[in-house]
């Protein structure tokens, strides 16, 4: 499960920013919105949203999270000596667009918390460093640091660390380029491993390649007993779809992910990602029930439709796991009941036993009123007069300024907790002057 994950001087976020599950001492909806980790003294969230004006952060900070997941699995085996290692540092001031990035993030992962990070500049890795505790320890014992790098010095803990790293380190065998993790992870250091297995379960929906998101949810269709889990949330969405065909054709997985709903695939076609049909009930003038008649998901269903069926995957996929989804803009094109009743199904002791997690952004204010959400998990977006996004959780403000039974939507929208545009005045823009095309015509009288 994730713990916190905090970013700093990437994109807008100059300062550091820290997206934290951990919950507050708050016992509201406590059964099924928390999960206690008594071993880590620990009570994490199973959910978080994010709000925020146009612009003012929240994609980016889903993005974050995309970046530390891809240069986490392909800086190891992507890149070349001297090769730009794609970071992408708060650029509206000359200090912080010469700086480092940081990227931290703290997981459960077997029994063990991990807490992992790196500083990235363009070319090179400035530091990363590793540590952990395990179950068996108490509370109050310290981390274990399991390696500590210093641009390419290295120092690492024998035991917990060691084997084939040790000769990595002596044969300067990682590149200024490449994280130590992936590297180790490559020649199968156990934690190294461990870690990240953990990225690569990660599901992050950032809208940038939908051929993608679309496939996790054909990955499923070719499963008798998962296609019926498909069929059933589409029913539930009540889309009215009697069944769905996918194309016949092979997919190719990486390595030994075939059998993982939640595994990357490769040479994804256009073709293949429009080759799905729908099957919709039809009748007679009788209203007799006759042949159903089939549609092309891409070129026939509405784009709510198409969303829904894209989500499909990864919801079923995180919860029949326990995994981690992140979705920028769950809301887009989805009714505001649907984005409810799938924020529902992760703060849920019946419909997400395995304690999976969903972390999304929206515009969806009707979420404030739903009652699936503590204090704790409204988390806000905000860029001062400097281009420069701060990020704050409700439960950050005082008891007497935010109340367990205050109205959060109307409180919101008025501006109580910052974080909404300030509009102008719309009505003071500039008329454009009249030209012969677009002047008022009068019929000639008489």
């Amino acid at each position: 499960m994730l713990v916190s994950f905090s970013v700093r001087n990437f994109r807008t976020f100059r300062e550091r920013a820290e997206w934290s599950l951990v919950a507050s001492p708050d016992k509201t909806r406590e059964a099924d919105n928390v999960v206690e980790l008594p071993a880590f003294g620990l009570r994490l969230l199973k959910s978080a949203v994010v709000y925020g004006a146009n612009a003012s952060g929240k994609s980016k900070l889903v993005e974050a999270m995309e970046f530390m997941k891809v240069f986490v699995r392909e800086s190891s085996v992507n890149g070349q000596v001297g090769k730009s290692t794609g970071v992408q540092p708060f650029r509206l001031n000359p200090t912080a667009a010469a700086a480092a990035s940081e990227f931290e993030i703290q997981v459960v992962e077997q029994q063990i918390l991990y807490r992992y990070g790196f500083e990235v500049s363009a070319t090179r890795v400035e530091a990363e460093w590793l540590l952990m505790r395990t179950a068996k320890k108490v509370r109050s014992a310290p981390e274990v640091e399991l390696f500590y790098r210093n641009g390419q010095d290295i120092t690492f803990h024998p035991k917990q660390f060691g084997g084939i790293v040790g000769e990595l380190v002596k044969n300067a065998a990682v590149r200024e380029n490449a994280l130590l993790l992936s590297v180790a992870a490559q020649f199968n250091q156990p934690r190294a491993v461990a870690m990240l297995r953990w990225f690569e379960n990660l599901i992050i929906l950032a809208g940038r390649d939908g051929a993608w998101e679309r496939a996790l949810t054909l990955v499923l269709l070719r499963h008798p007993l998962e296609k019926q889990d498909v069929t059933g949330f589409l029913d539930k969405a009540d889309l009215d779809i009697e069944q769905l065909r996918a194309g016949e054709k092979e997919l190719i997985f990486d390595k030994e992910s075939s059998e993982d709903a939640g595994g990357q695939l490769r040479n994804w076609s256009a073709e293949q990602h429009a080759d799905v049909k729908t099957l919709r009930r039809a009748y007679s003038d009788a209203r007799e029930p006759v042949e159903p008649i089939e549609f092309s998901l891409s070129l026939d269903e509405s784009a709510g439709t198409s969303k829904m069926f894209d989500l499909a995957g990864p919801v079923l996929s995180a919860l029949n796991l326990g995994r981690l989804l992140v979705i920028d803009e769950l809301d887009a094109r989805l009714h505001p009941n649907l984005v409810c009743k799938i924020v529902h199904l992760f703060n849920s002791q019946i419909t997400n036993p395995l304690n999976a997690q969903l972390l999304f952004n929206t515009h969806d204010t009707n979420l404030l009123s739903s009652g699936n959400f503590r204090r704790d998990q409204i988390w806000f977006t905000e860029k001062n007069r400097y281009g420069e996004a701060s990020l704050y959780s409700l439960a950050d403000f005082k008891t007497d300024q935010v109340r367990k039974d205050d109205n959060f939507e109307a409180n919101y929208v008025r501006g109580k907790y910052g974080a909404v545009p300030y509009l102008g005045d719309f009505g003071a823009l500039p008329t454009p002057e009249p030209t012969p095309e677009t002047a008022p015509r009068h019929d000639a009288k008489g």
